[in-house]
Formats: structure tokens, C-alpha cells, sequence
């Protein structure tokens, strides 16, 4: 029934965005991203963690690092996670009793998706967002100035960046 209702809220632009986030989250995690990057001189990236409502809006409550959870994921440069980082991570999940809802890296200059972006998706499931913020995530980039990627399967993704704030909400 909510799915249903969501649906017709959609056709006249009153649906909940997909995802929520509590500012502060936000603003501490991007800060912490940013710094991460070492003075701009490589991308750095987490999972978001947290849960699905009932309503099946996601809600992210914590950023777990790309490099706490594998230490060599930005030694190129670049974000590359190994898949032998993963059960860490599950690890975390269990123990906090959240999900991965997202995950998040930045880039150098636009938010738009690189080629290795869209051909190795961080969790190659149907329905994973992949957030991506601009300039190294400096001055803290909002919803509206990044981009919101959905994946389909099958090498397939949806650009979400548009929908800005009707797609994640920062409370």
C-alpha cells in the first residue's frame, strides 16, 4: 500500500525523498571525507550505513570509510576496494545492526560518473546508490550539487542528480 501511495505522490511531486539523512551526519562525514583526501591530492570514499523505514526510505546513519576498512582502498589515487575488505565490513553491519544504504566517494573536479564508475559499482547489486561529491567534497556539497546514482544491473545505472533534494533529504 505504501508503495502504491508513494507512487501518486510521485506523479504530483509530494513522494518522500528515497533517502534521509540528519545533518550533522552528513556535514561531519563529507568534512571527514574531505580531509581524507590528503590536500586534494587523491579521492577518498565510505559506505553509508544505516536502515530502511517501513515506508522503504533509507536512512543513513553513520559513513564506516573506505580505508578503515580496507587500509589500501586509496593508496592509487584512486578508490579501489578489495574484495577481500568486504567481510570487515559485514562485520560492522552486524555489529551495529544497520545495513549499507549507499556509498559515497569524491572527484577531483564534477560529480558526474567516470567510466570505471559505472563498469565497477562499490556493491554491484540492483538498487545501490552511489553518491558522488565534486572538488574533493569541499564546502560541503548538498544535495542539488552532487551526484545520485542508482544501479540497475547489468551495467545499467539512473541519474538521480536532478531530483536533488526530493531524492536525499538532509534534516
Amino acid at each position: 500500500m505504501s508503495s502504491f501511495l508513494n507512487t501518486l505522490l510521485g506523479w504530483v511531486g509530494l513522494a518522500p525523498p528515497r533517502i534521509i539523512c540528519a545533518r550533522r551526519v552528513w556535514e561531519a562525514g563529507v568534512h571527514e571525507l574531505a580531509r581524507r583526501t590528503l590536500g586534494e591530492t587523491r579521492e577518498s570514499g565510505a559506505y553509508l550505513l544505516g536502515r530502511t523505514r517501513d515506508n522503504g526510505m533509507h536512512e543513513i546513519l553513520e559513513f564506516v570509510f573506505y580505508d578503515d576498512v580496507d587500509p589500501k582502498a586509496l593508496a592509487t589515487g584512486i578508490v579501489t576496494i578489495r574484495e577481500t575488505a568486504l567481510p570487515r565490513l559485514w562485520e560492522i553491519c552486524r555489529a551495529r545492526g544497520y545495513g549499507v544504504v549507499a556509498d559515497v566517494h569524491v572527484h577531483p573536479f564534477g560529480y558526474g560518473q567516470s567510466a570505471s564508475d559505472r563498469a565497477g559499482p562499490v556493491m554491484p547489486r540492483a538498487g545501490h546508490i552511489a553518491f558522488i561529491l565534486s572538488n574533493f567534497a569541499r564546502d560541503t556539497p548538498k544535495p542539488g550539487a552532487i551526484g545520485m546514482y542508482e544501479f540497475l544491473g547489468n551495467g545499467q545505472w539512473a541519474d538521480h542528480s536532478p531530483r536533488g533534494r526530493r531524492f536525499l533529504k538532509l534534516a
